[in-house]
C-alpha cells in the first residue's frame, strides 16, 4: 500500500507552491523596504529588523524543507521549537511531519505582526494550524513562559542570525541527549560565531554540515 505524506496533499502543496513563488521576489521586497527607510537609518533592534523585513520571506529552501520533514518523521519529537516563523514555509514542513507522526506539537516564534497574521492564514489554509502554536514577540521573552518543565526534542534556528547562540543557550537546559538542532543559512558570515559554538566539543554537540541552499548545520545534543 502506498502511503502519501501530508506534503503531497493538494491544499498543502498549493500553499507551499504559492509561498515559494512569492519568495522569489525577496530581492525586490528588500529594495522597497530600503527605499522606505529614512535617510541613513539602519535597523538595529530585533523589532526594527522585523519591521524592516516584514515583506521579505527569507524562506528555507525546498530541499531544506524536505530535510526537516524527514528528520522530524524519523525522530518523532513531542515538542518542536522553531525560532523564526516568517510566513510559515518551514513551519508547514515541520507541522506536516508532526501530523503524519500522529504525535507532537510545533512552537514557533515571530516578532512581525504582519508575518504572524500571514503565517496563521497559511497554516489554516493548509489545514495544519491545529498542531502549531505561534508565540508572538521576542523569542527570548516568549519561549521561557512555554518551556517550564518541557523537554524539547527538535529545534530549528532560522530567525535573526545574531540570536542563534542566545536562543540555543536558552533552550539547552531543555534539550535531552539526542535532540537535533538545525541552523539554516550557515553560509552567511553572521552565523560563523554560532558554528564555532556548536562545533566546540566543550559545548556538547556532534555536528554535520548539510549542503542545501545557503547551508544547514545539523547538531546532535550529546
Amino acid at each position: 500500500m502506498t502511503h502519501l505524506s501530508t506534503l503531497q496533499e493538494p491544499a498543502v502543496a498549493a500553499v507551499l507552491d504559492r509561498l515559494f513563488a512569492s519568495a522569489e521576489q525577496d530581492e525586490a521586497a528588500e529594495r522597497r523596504a530600503a527605499a522606505a527607510l529614512p535617510s541613513g537609518f539602519q535597523p538595529d533592534t530585533s523589532q526594527e529588523r522585523a519591521d524592516y523585513f516584514a515583506e521579505v520571506y527569507m524562506p528555507v529552501s525546498p530541499e531544506g524543507g524536505r530535510l526537516l520533514y524527514s528528520l522530524v518523521r524519523a525522530t518523532r519529537p513531542r515538542t518542536v521549537v522553531e525560532f523564526g516563523t516568517s510566513f510559515g514555509i518551514s513551519t508547514l514542513y515541520l507541522a506536516a511531519a508532526v501530523r503524519d507522526n500522529g504525535v507532537g506539537r510545533v512552537l514557533t516564534t515571530e516578532m512581525s505582526a504582519p508575518k504572524i497574521a500571514a503565517a496563521r492564514g497559511n497554516l489554516e489554509e493548509a489545514g495544519l494550524d491545529e498542531v502549531v502554536t505561534i508565540l508572538e514577540g521576542d523569542a527570548l521573552e516568549t519561549l521561557p513562559a512555554h518551556l517550564d518543565g518541557t523537554s524539547i526534542d527538535f529545534v530549528l534556528l532560522d530567525g535573526w542570525k545574531q540570536l542563534y547562540i542566545p536562543v540555543l543557550q536558552l533552550l539547552e537546559p531543555h534539550l535531552p541527549p539526542g535532540t537535533l538542532v538545525l541552523a539554516d543559512d550557515t553560509e552567511m558570515s553572521v552565523v560563523q560565531p554560532y558554528l564555532a559554538y556548536v562545533r566546540d566539543p566543550a559545548n556538547g554537540y556532534q555536528n554535520t554540515a548539510f549542503p542545501v541552499a545557503d547551508g544547514m548545520e545539523i547538531s546532535c545534543r550529546l
